[in-house]
């Protein structure tokens, strides 16, 4: 081997297809490594819970059950809609929110769960189990190679007529058994093109445990500003725009979007004014439904787009809400859903 580095002994080279099976075998590793460590990256972003979860797997204990970011978030918002009064405008909002990300925890912890199942766990298998066997076998047929490599040196030197008898016979053996060895390597390399399509159905997997993820996310969301009712107009208002600026130009869902999109093109200022004039009469007024409303309890009622009700208030009534009737069904409803009618 040291001759090889100095230049002063032949190699035996390997024929193409078997350098070719490495070459792609070490790709394989490599890459492997480097999607298998991002995604624990992006499953879990902490660092110190990865090395803590790394710990406990080496000890063989099981990992101490912790909350999560949004379980964490979800759980101060409760808290805090509790200390300000469930039946304040802002202490609703908050537990209602606190819910939505405890929900949100929950679907990220069966993500992480099943993404550690699917994709992961595979991954690994390969870095740890079958690529540790093929490198044993690589590095086995290195070792043979250069058996065979000094047997042939050895032959060139020989110069009585046993010498060359019994190095020719040396060459012979390990001539053998290095074919024999690069037959074995070449089988198991061979095997990568299975690990790969075997990896390509995890990825399936772990896309499929993504979508999953996301579509959760985002009926917890949708399902969210539902019940927050109050959401489309303080959003716009925010902003200082009046409720028929085009909505689609933020990066709102198409949902939320279209539903923004049908507010009453009047500005907020006379929109309140109507809404304080009928709160502080004691009578009723015809209202148009802006768009559909899912109640969130039974003392809400639900709301179907461009249905006309009648509303009004009850002393001690939440600002953001009145009471609405439809025939003989009633229940509150939020105000930015509703069109106030002359």
């Amino acid at each position: 081997f040291t001759e090889e580095k100095l230049g002063q002994a032949e190699k035996t080279e390997l024929d193409a297809h078997l350098e070719n099976l490495l070459s792609k075998a070490e790709c394989t590793k490599l890459w492997t490594e480097k999607i298998m460590k991002q995604t624990e990256v992006l499953l879990q972003p902490n660092p110190n819970a990865r090395i803590e979860e790394f710990v406990y797997e080496k000890l063989d204990r099981k990992a101490p059950s912790r909350m999560n970011n949004p379980e964490l978030l979800g759980q101060y918002m409760i808290d805090a809609g509790n200390e300000f009064g469930p039946g304040t405008a802002y202490g609703n909002a908050l537990i209602k929110c606190g819910e939505t990300q405890k929900r949100i925890g929950t679907a990220d912890r069966e993500l992480i769960q099943t993404s550690a199942i699917n994709f992961l766990t595979p991954l690994r298998n390969f870095i740890e189990g079958d690529y540790k066997t093929i490198a044993k076998e690589r590095k086995l047929l290195q070792n043979k190679r250069l058996d065979l490599d000094a047997a042939k040196t050895r032959l060139k030197k020989a110069k009585v007529a046993e010498a060359r008898a019994a190095s020719e016979q040396e060459v012979r053996i390990t001539q053998s058994e290095f074919d024999r060895q690069a037959e074995i390597t070449r089988l198991l390399l061979e095997g990568i093109s299975s690990t790969h399509a075997h990896h390509l159905r995890c990825l399936n997997d772990f896309v499929e445990a993504q979508m999953t993820y996301y579509a959760q996310c985002y009926q917890y969301m949708l399902d969210l500003q539902k019940q927050l009712g109050s959401f489309p107009s303080t959003f716009l208002s925010n902003n200082n725009q009046s409720s028929s600026a085009p909505v689609q130009s933020f990066s709102t869902p198409s949902v939320l979007a279209s539903a923004s999109a049908s507010l009453p093109s009047v500005s907020n200022s006379i929109v309140t004014s109507g809404i304080s004039e009928l709160k502080s009469s004691s009578g009723s007024r015809k209202a148009r439904v802006l768009y559909d409303y899912d109640a969130a309890n039974s003392s809400e009622l639900s709301l179907l787009a461009d249905e006309v009700i009648t509303v009004y208030s009850i002393p001690g009534m939440d600002s953001d809400w009145l009471m609405g009737e439809r025939g003989n069904q009633k229940g509150k409803v939020p105000i930015t859903y509703l069109e106030l009618l002359n």
